[in-house]
């Protein structure tokens, strides 16, 4: 989807532009030009020996090679319980291909629920009675949701219950998720509304998209439109070929409120102050220059597709590097709490005034959020750089993925739990509707 004008809507919309606008964010901080923070590049060194602390601790010496590309198939097996083996082995399916469309079924659903839930919010498993808040209380109740069928067309215990079609997801209430996620006054989670605005249009979206998902608009088929039976099993799968798709599927089921270029849909990518001036000084006429794109659920739902392909169906993919970190509250954070990024003044007397306490806060869409956001996708390119030279000694090499896996969001959760816990948040509050965070 990417051209090399850099600008316009198809670029606004690749990968690509993601990590190379970020850059330009990043060239700006170094001289201190960034509107928001103070940006320390001494200290990005010491974090990166923190991350690779983390990452030596729990799979040094010799299981870097286990480490998982970062995605959704770990959060649902939380507390060591194995639940998509559990899953798959309840179904009996009838090959693995037909597991990977199941997976890829909940895998869409259960990332495009996962936003965050807020400080408060807690799930108790039914049959073990533990429970879990965050990202791994949203993978376990949207497993168990997706057990009951409720994603279904029919609502019902049936063979096809597992099959999650266009039109089931045009069916679900606010209701739904908040009985299936045990949502009320004592429990309240952010954003009910938006996120099961989104999966409806999620559900049209799939419908219209025939060419990939068929005739009933179900996820799964994505599997088929990849794999093409006519391609050798050898051949490695492309990852901007279902980037592509994602991208077809996401934009227009996306809040209206979020921007447009020439009246089109350009999902999670902003307009950013600092990316208005040009080299000169002079203001940015080209409006698309402006806007820094992240695509940051999109990004995550991708990495977490590609892995039933390669652990259900050995394929090997190709083109993951164009992948980015991912520009969300926890690897963002790591680098406010080690004081490699520092609000300034103003903004954090700014964002202290609208929370009324300690912790700044600021909307979603916030100038200060999108211009944090840049700098978190190009320090984590750094930081990824930084953390392969640190293990090279020990003939280790990992990709971004891994690295997000198993160091900067695992680090960023830890430092949040060490220095606020009593809430685990964010060093950083942040006003959203549920749809980007």
């Amino acid at each position: 989807m990417a051209n090399n004008t850099h600008s316009g809507i198809d670029y606004v919309l690749s990968l690509q532009a993601v990590r190379e606008r970020a850059n330009l964010v990043y060239d700006l901080a170094l001289d201190d030009r960034l509107n928001h923070f103070h940006f320390d590049k001494e200290r990005l060194t010491e974090a990166s020996a923190f991350v690779a602390q983390v990452i030596s601790r729990d799979y040094g010496p010799d299981r870097y090679h286990e480490i998982p590309p970062h995605g959704r198939w770990q959060h649902f097996n939380v507390g060591g319980r194995d639940r998509i083996s559990a899953l798959l082995e309840e179904m009996n399916l009838a090959d693995k291909l037909e597991e990977a469309r199941v997976l890829v079924d909940l895998f869409l659903v259960s990332v495009l629920l996962d936003a965050g839930a807020g400080d408060r919010w807690r799930f108790e498993e039914p049959g073990t009675g533990e429970t879990y808040s965050r990202s791994e209380g949203i993978a376990v109740a949207s497993l168990h949701m997706f057990r009951s069928g409720v994603f279904s067309s029919t609502r019902a215990l049936n063979v096809d219950a597992h099959k999650i079609p266009g039109r089931g997801l045009l069916g679900l209430t606010a209701r739904d998720i908040e009985s299936h996620f045990q949502i009320g006054d004592s429990n309240p989670m952010i954003g009910v509304n938006a996120r099961v605005e989104v999966l409806k249009a999620v559900g049209a979206s799939l419908l219209n998209l025939t060419d990939v998902f068929g005739v009933d608009g179900r996820p799964g088929r994505l599997a088929d439109y990849l794999l093409d039976s006519k391609t050798d099993g050898s051949v490695p799968l492309d990852y901007l070929k279902m980037w592509a798709v994602l991208q077809r599927l996401l934009l227009p089921a996306w809040p209206k409120s979020r921007p447009q270029l020439d009246g089109q849909p350009i999902g999670d990518a902003w307009p950013l102050a600092v990316l208005g001036s040009t080299a000169d000084g002079s203001k940015q006429t080209n409006v698309s220059m402006t806007i820094q794109p992240f695509h940051k659920l999109t990004q995550w739902l991708a990495y977490s597709l590609s892995v039933p392909f390669s652990k259900l169906l050995d394929r090997r993919w190709q083109n993951m590097e164009f992948g980015t970190g991912l520009p969300e509250y926890r690897n963002g954070g790591l680098f406010v709490d080690l004081q490699v990024l520092r609000l300034k003044e103003s903004t954090l007397c700014q964002g202290k005034t609208a929370s009324g306490q300690e912790l700044p806060l600021f909307d979603a869409t916030s100038d200060m959020i999108v211009e944090w956001r840049a700098m978190t996708v190009a320090l984590l390119d750094r930081l990824h750089g930084l953390i392969n030279e640190h293990f090279k000694a020990q003939g280790v090499s990992l990709t971004m993925a891994q690295v997000l896996e198993a160091g900067t969001w695992k680090s960023g959760r830890e430092l949040a739990k060490l220095r606020r816990p009593e809430t685990s948040s964010s060093p950083i509050l942040i006003e959203g509707d549920g749809t980007l965070f």
